[in-house]
């Protein structure tokens, strides 16, 4: 049973760093990559669809995205979404694609986008620490009704600690490059 929720545990805190992975791959440096569109979500025919679904991507250079539909009736869909989204680029369509030119960041942007990477790694920790509750919760109900002994629910305590700290250092590690890249200039 402990060992169940040990490892039923340590599946969530996996989910929630990859989560935090993810959030911090969308997060703009001053280099472009194709994880900065995943959340962008295009009107394809009154359906919100992701854009990773509608287009290729190219990074010819440090700071120039080109995107290529699969369709061109997409296109103005496309357009809309990235002008609304909070990337701060206009798009440039040339009939067959759409080319992105991204700014140059400021200090003053590359600070905030700091905090928008704090933020989203202390989200990532409390969630690995919720998880770690849970758990031990689940282990002092199966105390309670005598399924298990007080030392097995100690050791397993223990077992909840040592995960929950190698994920959260594996969230600061990822904060830790994130802030790394974002200061690169």
């Amino acid at each position: 049973m402990i060992p169940d929720i040990i490892k039923d545990a340590e599946h969530k805190m996996v989910g929630a760093v990859d989560h935090a992975r993810e959030e911090f791959a969308a997060i703009r440096t001053g280099r472009a990559h194709p994880a900065m569109f995943n959340k962008l979500l295009v009107d394809y025919y009154g359906a919100p669809t992701p854009l990773q679904q509608l287009a290729t991507f190219q990074v010819p250079e440090a700071r120039t995205v080109l995107i290529t539909p699969f369709d061109r009736g997409a296109m103005a869909g496309i357009e809309k979404a990235i002008r609304d989204s909070d990337l701060g680029v206009n798009p440039a369509n040339d009939g067959n694609l759409i080319r992105l030119v991204l700014p140059q960041l400021t200090e003053e942007r590359r600070r905030e986008y700091i905090k928008v990477a704090r933020h989203k790694a202390e989200e990532a920790r409390v969630a690995v620490r919720n998880i770690r509750r849970h758990g031990i919760e689940s282990v002092h109900k199966l105390v309670k009704d005598k399924d298990v002994g007080e030392d097995d629910a100690r050791g397993a305590e223990k077992q909840f600690d040592t995960l929950t700290k190698k994920h959260v250092d594996q969230i600061d590690e990822l904060l830790k490059s994130k802030e790394t890249e974002l200061m690169e200039v």
